[in-house]
């Protein structure tokens, strides 16, 4: 007697696998979206994008280890889409808005964002934590991407915005492009957020500030993207001190274990 077989698209051993690369593949069409936003001139709604696209990249990872989900080929999947949607798309919407005006070497300036970006990107994928060194999981080495995809885009944020100083912030553009561009090949060490260990009495607290910047977000978008995007500058040199201090206290611990041996 011949058994019955069901069509199906994926084993259901496979199932858990495929929402988190369901949300890496919406964040990479956000990401070529938003470069045809720019191309008509419509860059709210191409940040807007961006934003999105960033959040579900931070979410898609947690999502696959949360229900079991990580594979090699999401790993790879997030890197491809990454560099789409964070190393090409804002570099993109960068030229269209203010460094084509520069002619080559606002060109240039585009090619080393966007070439500094894949070479973060493949880094990261080369990089292992040893065992015996968990707490560098807090710290990413140089600036991740979707936070330099932000952070390169300010000025067109602060133009954006309901902000106004008595300065034309456009002239920093190619400047601030070079900066985070070698930002993000740095070695410089940055908050990962990954193991943040909330106390639970103060667990209230992380939701009514998750609530308040979301709020934020709808309301004031590029205002509160300007703000985020400052405070992450000046968490750097925080996250370097704090680096060091426990790659410090890391050593001073295997000191004390050879003393004793």
């Amino acid at each position: 007697m011949q058994t019955k077989r069901t069509f199906k698209i994926v084993s259901s051993k496979k199932t858990r696998y495929i929402l988190p690369n369901i949300l890496t593949l919406v964040g990479v069409c956000l990401g070529i979206s938003s470069i045809k936003f720019s191309l008509d001139q419509n860059y709210s709604l191409a940040i807007t994008l961006l934003l999105i696209a960033a959040v579900l990249d931070g979410l898609d990872g947690r999502v696959a280890r949360l229900i079991d989900g990580t594979s090699e080929f999401g790993k790879e999947l997030d890197s491809l889409t990454d560099f789409v949607s964070f190393g090409i798309a804002p570099a993109f919407i960068l030229y269209f808005w203010e460094l084509n005006n520069y002619g080559r070497i606002g060109w240039a300036i585009t090619l080393l964002f966007s070439v500094c970006c894949v070479l973060r990107l493949a880094r990261f994928n080369l990089t292992k934590t040893n065992h015996d060194q968990k707490w560098k999981i807090n710290f990413f080495e140089g600036v991740p991407s979707p936070a330099g995809a932000i952070l390169v885009l300010l000025p067109l944020i602060y133009d954006l915005s309901n902000f106004k100083i008595n300065y034309d912030v456009k002239i920093l553009t190619p400047y601030l492009a070079v900066f985070i561009s070698f930002l993000l090949i740095s070695k410089i060490p940055t908050f990962s957020f990954k193991k943040i260990a909330v106390p639970r009495k103060l667990t209230i607290f992380l939701f009514l500030g998750i609530g308040i910047t979301s709020i934020s977000l709808i309301f004031f978008t590029f205002e509160t993207l300007l703000i985020g995007g400052l405070i992450y500058l000046l968490l750097i040199p925080i996250g370097i001190f704090f680096y060091r201090k426990s790659n410090f206290n890391k050593t001073s611990l295997e000191d004390e274990h050879e003393d004793i041996l």
